[in-house]
């Protein structure tokens, strides 16, 4: 069935494009996250264990959502790790440690990357693809990220 929901087949595969991309920055984070869960050491390990528990529950939201974007928008969400790793700005390689500061650095760069990947494409969904539902969803999930990012940016010392 044909999608119907006054934005232009051309102008839903852009989009969807550019949503495809954020899929797979989103889970390759939430896998960081993960790995910083399951392996996390220190004296803080049990506070920094919870703590990245609850940045991976939301993150799988996250990831939840934009294939579930995607789909209203008539196209297919990418869903293999090869695609992921085709499409993602993120690297899933990292030189910091197993510690709670070396977890919260790489996490930190990575939202702050999906922040400006997101706050790039608010005005081009809007404006150069007339898909003001998509841009006001991506600046909801800015915000999320602002957040999350805030909340990594309140556990670090330098």
């Amino acid at each position: 069935m044909n999608t119907n929901i006054g934005i232009t087949e051309a102008n839903r595969q852009q989009v969807t494009n550019q949503l495809a991309k954020l899929l797979a920055d989103e889970f390759l984070l939430y896998t960081k996250t993960r790995n910083a869960h399951w392996n996390v050491e220190g004296p803080d390990f049990h506070s920094m264990h919870l703590f990245f528990e609850a940045q991976y529950n939301e993150l799988d939201e996250i990831m939840d959502s934009v294939a579930e974007r995607i789909r209203t928008l008539g196209h297919y969400a990418p869903a293999t790790l090869k695609s992921f790793l085709e499409l993602t700005h993120l690297t899933e390689y990292s030189e910091q440690p197993n510690d709670s500061m070396g977890f919260i650095k790489e996490l930190l760069g990575d939202h702050e990357s999906i922040i400006e990947f997101l706050r790039g494409n608010i005005d081009a969904f809007a404006n150069t693809y007339k898909d003001a539902g998509t841009s006001d969803y991506i600046t909801g999930l800015m915000e999320t990220h602002e957040k999350m990012a805030w909340m990594l940016r309140a556990h670090y010392r330098k």
